[in-house]
Parts: C-alpha cells; structure tokens; sequence
C-alpha cells in the first residue's frame, strides 16, 4: 500500500519562525526581529485574549454557537447574508473549500507567477491542473486584465491576489470586473484579500452585489493578530447559499478561534492601530533601505537585495529574519514585513549594513 503519485505536488516554504530559529542561534526569542512572515507585530487585542483565556474551559463542546455568532457578526460587518460567510481554517481553508466547490478533476486553474502557492497545492490535492499568468517586474508587478486575459483558456478558477504576496501591488476593481465579463460564465474569479486591509483600494466584496462568479477571501491573520488560530473566511455569491453543507468541513473553526475571532472584530481600533503603523514603518522600509524597493501596499515591503540566500542568513545571525523570496522564484529579493517602530529600525539598518559589506567585499 503506498499513497497516490504526489509528485507534481509543491511543499509549501513558511518563513522561519521565531522559536526555530532561536533555537538554532541559541539565542533568546526576545534577542531577534522576526519581520518574515508578515505577522502582526501588535499581537491580537486584549479582548480576543480575554476571549480565548475564558473559552479555554469550554473546549470539550463542539464549536457551535460560537461559529454561528462569527458567521453572523461577518455577515453583518460585510452587509452580506449568513449564507454567504463560509468560515474555514484559515484563508487556504476557504481556497479548499472553493475547490471542493467548483473543481472537477482535470480542471485547471490559472495562478500569478511569483505568488501565494497554496492556490496550486489546493488544486492538485482536488485532482485539477495549474497554469500561470505573470507578475513581472518589467511592469513593476502590476496585474492587468490583458496579462491575466492573454494567459486565460477557459481556466475554471482565475486566482487574483490584492495585495500581491510577495509583491504588494493591487488589482483594481475595474481590472477585476474585466477579468470576470470577460472570462467564461463558469469561471470563478477568486480575490485573494488577505492583506485588504492595508490597502487603499476597497474590497472586491461590493462586486458581489452584481456578479455570481466573484468570491473574495479574507482572514483574521493579518491585521486582527490571530494567525496562530488559523481563522479565515471566503465571501460568495448570494445563489450559492447551499453549497457550504455540502464542503464544510465540519466544525473546521475551534472554539477558541471563533470566539477570539468574534472578539478581535468587534475591536476595530486595534486593526486601525495596526494598519496606521504598518503604513508608518512601510513608508519607512522604502524610503530608508538604500537597495530598490517596490511599492506596496500590504504589511510588508519587497527589496533586490543581491542574493537573497546570502543576505537572509547574514541578517538571521544578526538577529533579523526576513524571507528569501527564491521560493517565489525571485532569487535577489527579500521580503520585510512592517514591524514596530523599533524593529524596523533594527532591520533596516541590519540590511543596509549587510548589503554594504556584501557589496564591498565584491569589489562593487
């Protein structure tokens, strides 16, 4: 007996994380800067903490009313009917469940190329295929329909990320409408807004209001400091109300998840405290570093450092850890995420200093 030919299945690359790498340096976790993973360096609100310290107790109960009330509060937030919430572990759970929902097997999808990789695995373990659209820098990362429509053939999911990860440009909404007249009725454009709100631009979520072929992805990692709940959700067309049973998951969102999660929306200042900072220390990141940055507007910050490999384990001894975005396929750039006032500092002189002596010990 041995498991299907999974082969042609990608290993999903996380950043380093804080305690493995500490424990690597042999240092304490308090010694390093951990700017890559784009984690809220605000941590989650008081009240979700409070949340999570009070349902510790209850985790013997299935989550029900919990995930009933997160639903409902969702619905509420986003003016959209309960239907249309679909709660999932995380953002690349609601991708599961869109897959679950739309692919049949040998459908392909068309993904950006750099981009989130997930968007592949979840197709493949759905027995669909994967094809690319580019994200290039000759167009400083800029998603237009003629890129994405030139590369599209009948594809029966287009993923569409705004913010781009690792990039951080936008799709606009009159890209996104394009894309979808111009796209089969049975294709799926799904928005991947997982960084929405440290963008500019508003949520695609308005556009489900006249289209049922758009779906929007959202999460509690990000900007509410819940990424180690694993709380995400996707925003459908209204006629798919039925759909959610029939894929769920079930009780895919813990207890403790939802009832955090439920807590940190109705907190609002701490996601405006979080944004206003992570704009702060974005500016700062593309202003202050002394390599090409691009513009951005997710929590973090895209820099051609040289060798990415070599400048990400200089900066780790020295206490920072960004990511090397040669799993991206961009083997000269680095990825920061938007720290506290202090981290940023540290990290952007970490990075200028280390590309300085790299640069000079080469004769640059």
């Amino acid at each position: 007996m041995h498991y299907r030919d999974l082969s042609d299945h990608e290993v999903y690359v996380p950043g380093e994380g804080l305690v493995e790498v500490a424990r690597e340096l042999g240092m304490d976790p308090e010694e390093l800067v951990a700017l890559g993973s784009n984690e809220n360096p605000h941590g989650p609100p008081e009240n979700a903490i409070d949340a999570i310290s009070s349902a510790a107790s209850s985790v013997h109960e299935y989550p029900k009313s919990s995930h009933t009330d997160l639903t409902e509060s969702l619905a509420k937030h986003w003016d959209v009917s309960p239907e249309q919430v679909w709660l999932s572990p995380g953002a690349d759970g609601a991708i599961d469940y869109l897959s679950r929902a739309v692919l049949r097997p040998g459908d392909r999808i068309l993904v950006p190329q750099p981009g989130f990789s997930y968007y592949a695995m979840s197709s493949r373990y759905h027995h669909g295929a994967v094809e690319h659209y580019p994200v290039s820098r000759e167009s400083d990362f800029t998603v237009t329909d003629e890129t994405v429509l030139e590369a599209y053939d009948d594809h029966r999911i287009v993923f569409l990320t705004s913010p781009h990860n690792p990039t951080g440009s936008v799709v606009t909404h009159d890209t996104i409408r394009s894309i979808a007249a111009q796209t089969d009725s049975d294709t799926l454009v799904v928005v991947d807004e997982a960084y929405g709100e440290f963008s500019s631009i508003a949520s695609a979520r308005e556009l489900l209001d006249h289209r049922d072929d758009i779906a929007v992805l959202r999460t509690f990692s990000k900007a509410y400091g819940l990424a180690g709940l694993r709380v995400g959700y996707a925003l459908v067309p209204d006629s798919w109300a039925d759909a959610y049973g029939r894929i769920n998951t079930p009780f895919a969102v813990n207890e403790i998840a939802c009832r955090a999660a439920s807590a940190a929306l109705a907190d609002q200042s701490h996601v405006e405290k979080t944004v206003s900072s992570a704009k702060t220390q974005r500016k700062r990141l593309q202003s202050e570093l002394k390599v090409p940055t691009w513009e951005s507007q997710g929590n973090f910050v895209l820099a051609e450092v040289g060798d990415a490999s070599t400048v990400s384990d200089q900066l780790k001894q020295r206490g920072v850890i960004v990511r090397d975005c040669s799993s991206f396929g961009l083997s000269d750039c680095i990825r920061i995420s938007c720290g506290t006032e202090q981290e940023t500092t540290e990290a952007i002189n970490a990075v200028n200093d280390v590309v300085a002596a790299l640069s000079s010990s080469h004769g640059d």
